[in-house]
């Protein structure tokens, strides 16, 4: 259940962010480029408005995905009643040992004859 949720996350996420890259707000990018149709579509003016629509239905799917996925996905293991009534309380500490002295560097050998 989760990686269908993953999945569609990411599926609505890079349509969405494609669907927005190739608009304009000016009308002058990829949307009234396509194929050389200069905004018209099979002779209708809409190619902007099916964007427009696409732009706000995957973001509205993209809310509702997010939404409904933090209702339904289980989530790992976290604390409960239990966990936190078997926690021990006494004897969990104890002193500091002493601290080890770093180790001391090893001369070289004096060389013979010398």
């Amino acid at each position: 259940m989760t990686t269908l949720f993953i999945v569609l996350i990411i599926l609505a996420a890079v349509l969405l962010g494609a669907i927005v890259l190739i608009q304009n707000p000016k009308g002058g990018g990829l949307a009234g480029n396509i194929a050389g149709f200069s905004n018209q579509f099979m002779g209708v003016k809409q190619t902007t408005d099916v964007l427009e629509k696409g732009t706000w239905i995957l973001a509205s799917a993209l809310v509702v995905l997010c939404l409904v996925s933090a209702l339904v996905v289980k989530t790992g293991k976290g604390v409960t009643n239990e966990t936190i009534k078997n926690i021990p309380t006494t004897g969990a500490t104890s002193a500091p040992s002493a601290p080890v002295a770093p180790a001391q560097p090893v001369s070289p050998a004096p060389a013979p004859g010398k």
